[in-house]
């Protein structure tokens, strides 16, 4: 089985939705356990363009988040349907998430 990581960064605020979503979505399994992630906080920067609709800020402005930085493990046949339930549900206008490949080195 072939997986990858998701990694989304989240305002506090939402945090909790979109982890639910990515779960649900069949996200997050590892072994016998569903749902699984990790979570660290941080500060996210950016400056609003013009075009833009910022859930936090201003257009035009430089501003910043306390964001919830979640990753979680995920089937590649299931990417696409679990990358559309973390958008649905997501409050930012452009979603930051990164996704990598995982090797699998046997026996775990």
């Amino acid at each position: 089985m072939a997986n990858v990581k998701l990694v989304v960064f989240v305002p506090l605020s939402h945090a909790d939705v979109v982890r639910a979503a990515l779960g649900e979505a069949g996200a997050g399994v590892i072994g016998n356990y569903s749902h699984c992630s990790f979570s660290s906080r941080g500060v996210g920067r950016y400056r609003a363009g013009a075009n833009s609709q910022p859930f936090i800020g201003s257009t035009g402005e430089f501003g910043e988040a306390e964001e919830e930085r979640i990753e979680v493990v995920v089937e590649k046949a299931k990417l696409r349907d679990v990358v559309t339930a973390m958008r649905r549900v997501h409050p930012y206008d452009e979603v930051a998430f990164d996704i990598y490949d995982l090797v699998d080195i046997g026996g775990t």
